[in-house]
């Protein structure tokens, strides 16, 4: 039974110097992200996991692996655990989205849960899928075990384990190389 879960939100990323809308679009970890894990890994080394898991973009496989190095451990790599899915506006900025899909970011503000940008998925479905991995994980690992995830997929973990709604999802901060720890007791989850 899994009783201590390590969530880690991914390295740094180039995103061009500007605020842009990053879900699916596979980028690689930055020379800054990169020594964001190589600390982490140091920092993380002395505790002792018993299984790793990252979602198959790069960004997060690259983080598992500089993490594992000094665990012995190779992540398992799920697709579930990937960023929400922007469709169309993924990897534009929210310029560009402003002024390609007028009124859109608005709706989505309005509705931050169940908007859909045109050929990506709601927060909504992608907490289905993402609570559907950890899930998953839990009936699997135990012990202590390391979630490499991402912005809105930790996110959506800190919102189940505090048991606070997703429209409340923004304000748990996820910066790069964000750790986070969940502990349960007596069957209940709770972050430390």
């Amino acid at each position: 039974m899994v009783q201590e879960i390590y969530l880690l939100r991914h390295g740094e990323i180039d995103t061009g110097g500007k605020k842009r809308f990053i879900g699916h679009t596979d980028l690689p970890l930055s020379d800054s992200g990169r020594a964001q894990a190589a600390r982490l890994r140091d920092e993380l080394s002395c505790v002792p996991f018993s299984s790793v898991f990252c979602s198959d973009l790069t960004r997060s496989v690259m983080t598992a692996n500089i993490i594992c190095e000094k665990q012995g451990l190779k992540p398992v790599i799920m697709k579930n655990l990937r960023e929400i899915n922007m469709g169309s506006w993924d990897g534009l900025s929210f310029e560009e989205v402003r002024r390609l899909y007028p009124g859109e970011f608005e709706k989505r503000g309005a509705d931050i849960v169940n908007y859909q940008p045109p050929g990506g998925e709601s927060f909504a479905q992608c907490s289905a899928r993402v609570l559907s991995a950890l899930d998953e994980i839990l009936a699997s690992a135990h012990g202590i075990i390391l979630i490499v995830g991402h912005k809105s997929v930790n996110r959506i973990i800190l919102s189940w384990a505090m048991g606070t709604p997703l429209e409340r999802m923004f304000e748990i901060p996820q910066e790069y190389g964000c750790l986070n720890k969940l502990v349960c007791t007596s069957g209940l989850w709770r972050v430390v």
